[in-house]
């Protein structure tokens, strides 16, 4: 069975309203290359994130696996119409690709390899 294919069958396995975040990043990770990490950053239409609610960001998780992608944390400017997400992928193809698959933008992305701690 290809990586698609078994991602594909993983993710479908797991039902959108009973899967949480740890499973489904872990079947993204033991099916795809290599993770990087990435910093993206989204412009909303005022009110757009308002409606995200757990059952769409499940919805989220679903499409981005079928990518090897992992959504790990978002931010958010005070209004919600500005996030800078930190996401785990293949390439930022992948990330690209999972984002359009979800209908979201992305306004820029960089690779972010290093983790820097104050400690």
């Amino acid at each position: 069975m290809d990586k698609k294919t078994a991602l594909l069958a993983a993710a479908l396995a797991v039902s959108a309203t009973a899967a949480t975040a740890d499973d489904i990043a872990a079947t993204a990770r033991s099916h795809s290359s290599p993770v990087h990490r990435y910093l993206i950053e989204r412009h909303f239409p005022a009110g757009a994130l308002a409606k995200l609610d757990a059952a769409g960001k499940a919805k989220v998780n679903l499409t981005n696996a079928k990518y090897g992608v992992t959504w790990v944390m978002s931010y958010s400017n005070a209004d919600l119409t500005r996030t800078w997400c930190v996401y785990e992928g293949p390439s930022e193809s992948a990330i690209r690709d999972a984002a359009k698959a979800n209908g979201m933008t992305v306004d820029s992305i960089s690779e972010v390899p290093q983790t820097v701690t104050p400690m």
